[in-house]
């Protein structure tokens, strides 16, 4: 999103219950806050991975030079959800500078990896999470092939930032903007970019194991029962999650 001068808008103080927020900032800058005390920017490369638990309220909003310059805001925010045993854990807060988040290529320089999560290259995660995920994010040069493990019993899916490429034995054809569901009947991904390509393929692969319990959302809470979200409601309304004071 490109941004005059003042219009960058961000998400002022709301509360999340039962999931967690990941945050990975590609262009632009943003700011955190959340009635735990944490606090921190995010600029481009930067992942936030928030743990909301039994409940937070956080603000996301542009950074002081982005709300005054102007300029492109780009980035993803992924919400995964967590298992019923760890719904009421404490909220905790995981601020990974991209220098800090492992990188790798393969010997050619042809296809490159960010590892936010899991493991792709020999390279695994800095970040910690509750539940078996992978956040791969990835640039295929015109040519280049990997086929990338993922357990059958993951669910899967890739989307393509910017350019297209190929998924699958049978090399269906995905666009900018598009997000291939792999069927989970192989242990591979299959992902290539064809050498007549006139550009790389720049995507994000993410999988993770269904927690195959029930889901009842509302708004900004994910829970398992309707009234556990009514109880996140009434403990919000109550300031039993916080506020943000500093």
């Amino acid at each position: 999103m490109d941004l005059g001068p003042g219009e960058a808008k961000g998400a002022p103080d709301h509360p999340h219950r039962g999931f967690e927020t990941v945050t990975y900032v590609l262009e632009g800058s943003m700011e955190h806050k959340d009635s735990a005390g944490n606090s921190g920017k995010l600029n481009p490369g930067d992942v936030q991975w928030m743990t909301a638990g039994a409940g937070v309220v956080h603000s996301e909003m542009p950074s002081e030079e982005l709300l005054r310059d102007g300029g492109r805001m780009h980035g993803f925010q992924l919400w995964v959800n967590l298992p019923s045993v760890d719904k009421m854990m404490r909220p905790r807060y995981q601020d990974v500078s991209a220098a800090t988040i492992p990188q790798a290529q393969t010997l050619d320089g042809s296809v490159w990896v960010r590892v936010i999560a899991g493991e792709a290259l020999g390279s695994k995660a800095v970040i910690d999470t509750r539940t078996p995920i992978m956040y791969l994010h990835y640039i295929l040069q015109p040519g280049s092939e990997v086929l990338h493990p993922v357990p059958p019993d993951y669910n899967a899916f890739a989307y393509s930032v910017e350019g297209q490429g190929l998924v699958g034995d049978d090399g269906d054809l995905v666009q900018r903007g598009q997000i291939a569901l792999f069927a989970g009947d192989s242990d591979v991904v299959r992902l290539s970019v064809p050498s007549e390509a006139t550009e790389p393929w720049n995507l994000l692969l993410l999988a993770g194991v269904p927690i195959g319990e029930p889901v009842v959302r509302y708004g900004p809470f994910a829970m398992n029962t309707e009234a556990e979200i009514r109880q996140a409601i009434e403990d919000y309304r109550a300031g039993r999650m916080g506020v943000i004071d500093f």
